[in-house]
Order: structure tokens, then C-alpha cells, then sequence
């Protein structure tokens, strides 16, 4: 009778409480493997000493402390690898399917090529709405150069936005 109304509970609240049912295995394993990486002390806690470590592992050293305890902050208490889970589950909760985004760019992309000029697009992203910074527009081309005749593929960002990762190439 207890797995009846757990699962009764479960429902009325929304869903499964289960933050691993929201990713993939290979999404935890990667996520657990950036969770290691970032809990430097490896005491199963990523505590703002471990944030301050990252970022200078990262060549990062001028973070200031209110920076940190914010980041910190966000969690409703310790960061252990459950909650670092819940934290991106929740973020990426709000993301848009893929198919809405890429449905999005080929208003751009009037002759259905799944790509957009990179001249046009740095433009977009550096004028509009939430305006990205020149060093946001290098970060973006690192991410996501453009082909030799200077086109995005806007199907990768796409992805990447929605999965996190990018696809792996066969």
C-alpha cells in the first residue's frame, strides 16, 4: 500500500521527485563528472573554497567573495551532487524544446539552409534585446565557428542550448 500512495503523492505534486528521471544516464555521468571537477576538497560538497579553486584552476582569480556566497546561495543548502543536479534541472526547465528554437532561427533563415551568415548574426546578438558583450560574441564563435564561407549552423547551437552538450560527431 506505501508504493501506492508515494506514487499518489508524486502525482498530486507534479511529477516524480526523482531529478536522475530527468536526464539521460550519459547527461548524470557528465554532469557528475563536472560535479568532481568542481569539488576540489573531494569531500562531496561544492562549498564557495571549491567555487574560488575552479576558477582559478580556470585561470579566474580576481571572483570576489560576494560573487561566490551568491552562487552558494543559490542551492537551499548544501551543494551535494543531488542538489547540483536539481540546480540544473531547474534551470534547464525553463529552456524551450529544440524544435521551438530552431523553429525560431529558420525565421531567419528564409531559404532553409540551416544556416545563418555570422555577420548577421553577431549583429543580432549585439543590438537586440538582451545584447551580448564582444567578449560573449568571441566565447559564441569558440563555441560555434562558422564554416568557411562564414555561415553558423544554428541546428548545433540548437542543440547545445537544449542537451547541453554537443552531439557527438560520427
Amino acid at each position: 500500500m506505501a508504493p501506492k500512495k508515494a506514487k499518489r503523492r508524486q502525482a498530486a505534486e507534479g511529477g516524480s521527485s526523482n531529478v536522475f528521471s530527468m536526464f539521460e544516464q550519459s547527461q548524470i555521468q557528465e554532469y557528475k563528472e563536472a560535479f568532481t571537477v568542481i569539488d576540489q576538497n573531494r569531500d562531496g560538497i561544492i562549498s564557495k573554497d571549491d567555487l574560488r579553486d575552479t576558477f582559478a584552476a580556470m585561470g579566474s582569480l580576481n571572483v570576489k567573495n560576494e560573487e561566490l556566497e551568491a552562487m552558494v546561495k543559490e542551492a537551499n543548502g548544501p551543494i551535494n551532487f543531488t542538489v547540483f543536479l536539481t540546480m540544473f534541472g531547474e534551470k534547464l526547465k525553463g529552456a524551450d524544446p529544440e524544435d521551438v528554437i530552431i523553429a525560431a532561427f529558420k525565421v531567419l533563415d528564409p531559404e532553409g539552409k540551416g544556416t545563418i551568415k555570422k555577420e548577421f548574426l553577431q549583429e543580432l546578438l549585439t543590438t537586440q534585446c538582451d545584447r551580448f558583450s564582444p567578449e560573449e560574441m568571441k566565447n559564441f564563435f569558440t563555441a560555434f565557428p562558422p564554416d568557411v564561407a562564414g555561415n553558423v549552423d544554428y541546428k548545433s547551437v540548437c542543440y547545445v542550448i537544449t542537451h547541453g552538450e554537443e552531439k557527438d560527431q560520427e
